[in-house]
């Protein structure tokens, strides 16, 4: 950040969209920078950690994070989130892109020189 710029907090979607898919007790996310010079700060904020935090409710046994910066991305894996699995669970709203809504509300702080390349819903 420069000396001037301010920073923000937002929800990660004006940063990153995603795709999730689920086997068995394990839910995958992935997060894909709306434009490259957002990836910094996605792989400084999307971390195990915080992504642990921000799923804390659903009690992840174990949260893993993959980097793909050739295309500014990341996969998230989350073991132990589903209440047992797809088939065991009669909770099918803790599946596949209710889960990724629940981590692209997390919020980010970002300088204010990188707005321009926000995407996703302005609110």
């Amino acid at each position: 950040m420069t000396t001037t710029d301010h920073p923000i907090t937002v929800p990660l979607y004006r940063l990153a969209h995603s795709r999730t898919g689920d086997k068995g007790n394990r839910s995958n996310i992935s997060v894909i920078a709306w434009h490259p010079a957002l990836w910094d700060v996605l792989v400084d904020q999307v971390t195990e950690a915080a992504v642990a935090r921000q799923f804390a409710q659903r009690r992840p046994r174990q949260v893993t994070r993959y980097l793909l910066p050739q295309l500014q991305a990341m996969n998230i894996v989350l073991d132990d989130v589903l209440d047992g699995g797809v088939n065991d669970s009669l909770n099918l709203d803790s599946h596949g892109k209710a889960l990724s809504y629940l981590l692209l509300d997390m919020p980010v702080t970002v300088p204010t020189h990188l707005a321009p390349y926000f995407g996703g819903p302005a609110v």
